[in-house]
């Protein structure tokens, strides 16, 4: 009876463990797609074309790898918007980051 308990325990921690990597999976997908949303929309503003928009797509990725959350992303492109004298505010940004989560996480349903 203990043995069939501790097996039942071990296929539940498996279940578990499975179930977070498999979530922290989508996690990051979403977030991909999120920073490749946000980069392509900061490039048209910024005035790239394709190419340079997804070189900057790129940079937007790398730049959230800086830390947790999607702060690194928000002050990149704020600092890029600035550097280009284009004054959009702090909360436009953060809708968009909203938005553009939102219609990631659609994109994997």
């Amino acid at each position: 009876m203990y043995k069939n308990l501790m097996s039942s325990f071990d296929d539940r921690k498996k279940s578990f463990e499975k179930k977070f990597a498999n979530d922290q999976e989508l996690q990051f997908k979403i977030d991909s797609r999120r920073n490749k949303y946000l980069g392509e929309w900061a490039g048209k503003l910024l005035g790239k074309k394709d190419d340079q928009i997804a070189s900057y797509i790129k940079e937007i990725i790398v730049a959230d790898f800086e830390e947790s959350g999607s702060d690194d992303v928000l002050k990149k492109i704020k600092k890029d918007l600035d550097n280009a004298n284009l004054k959009v505010e702090i909360s436009e940004i953060q809708n968009k980051i909203s938005e553009f989560s939102d219609l990631a996480k659609k994109d994997f349903q």
